[in-house]
């Protein structure tokens, strides 16, 4: 365990467009940039059937998948898994739409497994969710179809949909694009990260959580991708969490605690030589992460889909 000391209080941003179209609620709000919308649209799915979600003040639950978009058992066992953890919502990292990224198979790959989280919801595997309660990050699958358009009109996100950050309860995430297409970059003097800077010095949330694809530290097959080690601890991020790399694993490096989760469904990769600062690995099962918070305690699980737990890991008191 691993004792994080930055104050508790959570204050929660006023959000004009979730006022205005949902009713603004205690304990959750969007950003980011550009045309900040609430999931716009027609059809079954579209603005005036988005509700704001129901949040509840002490205790926030959510879980996390990676490299999942492939639909196949794999998936269906991971998606399983989510279901019955009954979350407040999910997180990606990134490859939601395997192999190439493309609309013919973008609501096969996402939709079919979880589309009770989507909202708005227009693909053909029921009505969607009533609130969004599903939060991707862009993987290069999803960038393999130029401009990222499939995912870019399959999904409405806050800001410029392509990186965002959600405040639901204490929590504050942060998915990021990872992908050397992204157009503001991805190192840590990119617009990007000045967006990423300024937010997390403007939140209250007591936890900030960061998603992406592409790991900064990872001892799997792909590896690290020594760009995206951005001054995580500097500017107080507590979690980051990554795929690419198919499977599990978590290190501790310089305050900060990263977490490769690449089980959701696709394949199994190898794991190499444990980098310094690795303290979990693991490539036997697909799986996924459930992470529990309130004001005062973060609780990160991993579990298979046959229900086994991998690792715990918790933070504050």
């Amino acid at each position: 365990m691993r004792v994080n000391g930055r104050a508790t209080p959570t204050v929660v941003v006023t959000f004009a467009a979730l006022a205005l179209s949902c009713g603004a609620r205690d304990g959750f709000s969007v950003g980011g940039l550009g045309d900040q919308r609430l999931n716009p649209g027609d059809g079954a799915g579209d603005e005036a059937a988005c509700e704001a979600p129901e949040i509840a003040d002490t205790l926030t639950r959510f879980a996390i998948i990676g490299d999942y978009g492939d639909d196949g058992p794999g998936e269906a066992a991971v998606a399983a898994l989510v279901r019955s953890f009954d979350p407040d919502f999910v997180v990606t990292a990134g490859d939601n739409n395997y192999p190439y990224g493309e609309a013919a198979t973008i609501d096969t790959n996402i939709g079919k497994h979880y589309a009770a989280f989507i909202c708005p919801y227009r693909g053909a595997y029921g009505p969607g969710g009533r609130a969004n309660r599903f939060f991707p990050a862009p993987g290069n699958h999803d960038w393999y179809t130029p401009g990222l358009a499939p995912y870019l009109d399959y999904f409405e996100l806050p800001g410029n949909e392509r990186y965002y950050d959600v405040v639901w309860g204490s929590v504050h995430l942060f998915a990021l694009d990872s992908d050397e297409n992204e157009p503001d970059g991805i190192d840590a003097t990119s617009a990007q990260a000045a967006w990423l800077e300024a937010r997390l010095e403007a939140s209250s949330a007591r936890w900030h959580v960061v998603a992406m694809h592409h790991p900064p530290y990872s001892s799997g097959w792909h590896g690290s991708s020594p760009v995206l080690r951005w001054p995580f601890a500097e500017w107080g991020v507590d979690l980051v969490v990554a795929g690419h790399d198919h499977h599990y694993e978590r290190l501790e490096i310089d305050g900060v605690t990263y977490i490769v989760n690449g089980l959701g469904g696709r394949s199994l990769y190898t794991v190499g030589e444990p980098l310094p600062g690795s303290a979990v690995h693991y490539t036997g099962a697909f799986g996924a992460q459930l992470v529990e918070a309130t004001p005062t305690r973060l609780v990160s699980r991993f579990y298979t889909v046959d229900g086994a737990l991998i690792d715990e890991w918790a933070l504050g008191e």
